[in-house]
């Protein structure tokens, strides 16, 4: 695997196998990788011939200082994952390499009504901020293929709004790729690093109140069925920030279901001070 630090010297190299009509896919990712991220190099490598990884914890998403000052680094084994994985190429540039001219954000990115729902008014900014390291990113890899999990449901949407905000659709295939779970139904996150034993114990609830929510979809109204998933969570000591049903396509929330509309349930909740979230297509 070679490891770029700086993105001429990585520019260099990609337009070396560009011109050798090498496909090129994508990862980016904030490190604390686990097999989640694996499934997503492994998912590159299938249908492309090159896959690079990226690894950068961007300050321009946290909305939280201490959340970001408190994000998992753990560069040494993320390497040697990565290694394991047969990825191609690591890019690890530093702040001021992604942003040279700073982190203020001369750009507003119109994400319409996803700014306006579940993580978007809980994190202001937060997508503002995901929008533009992934321009960034972007516009440095120059990839054919984007592959990202759909643990972050939102997130994958928002960067499909991106591509379509810069006209990049026809250049640039996004791959949303399924949320892997530990044994006990826990999606796979960086943030579960953060959790202690007795956290990590409590944490499959969220799964549970999305598999229930699965279990008890049936045409009519919905709000019961999500005031008891959020009584789950209650129970368990999480706070809520939403237990939410909404239209997959659009985010738009589902109050009564017609029985044929394809939702999911999303729930974002902290246990401590870690913030998890989570998703579940219910009609699947």
């Amino acid at each position: 695997m070679l490891l770029f630090h700086h993105i001429h010297h990585l520019q260099n190299f990609l337009q070396q196998a560009k011109s050798k009509q090498t496909t090129i896919g994508f990862v980016p990712t904030m490190g604390a990788l686990h097999k989640g991220h694996v499934s997503l190099i492994q998912a590159s490598k299938q249908q492309t011939q090159l896959t690079v990884c990226s690894i950068f914890v961007n300050p321009t998403q946290f909305n939280n200082a201490s959340d970001f000052e408190k994000y998992p680094i753990t560069i040494a084994d993320d390497i040697r994952l990565l290694e394991l994985a047969g990825c191609d190429v690591l890019f690890l540039p530093s702040v001021t390499e992604i942003y040279p001219h700073g982190l203020e954000n001369k750009s507003h990115y119109d994400l319409g009504f996803l700014e306006t729902v579940l993580e978007g008014p809980t994190r202001p900014g937060h997508f503002q901020g995901v929008c533009m390291v992934m321009e960034r990113l972007l516009s440095i890899v120059q990839p054919r293929h984007l592959f990202m999990g759909l643990k972050d449901y939102q997130q994958c949407m928002v960067v499909k709004r991106l591509l379509y905000l810069k006209n990049w659709e026809q250049q640039i295939q996004f791959h949303g790729c399924p949320t892997l779970r530990e044994p006990d139904g826990l999606a796979m996150s960086s943030r579960n690093l953060r959790l202690n034993a007795e956290q990590r114990a409590i944490a499959p609830v969220i799964f549970e109140a999305l598999h229930y929510l699965k279990q008890q979809l049936a045409t009519g109204w919905l709000q019961q069925i999500k005031m008891e998933a959020a009584n789950l969570l209650l129970n368990k000591g999480l706070k809520i920030d939403y237990v939410e049903i909404a239209d997959a396509d659009t985010l738009e929330p589902v109050k009564e279901w017609n029985g044929t509309q394809t939702v999911t349930a999303l729930i974002a909740a902290f246990l401590g001070d870690v913030r998890l979230i989570d998703n579940l297509i219910l009609t699947s």
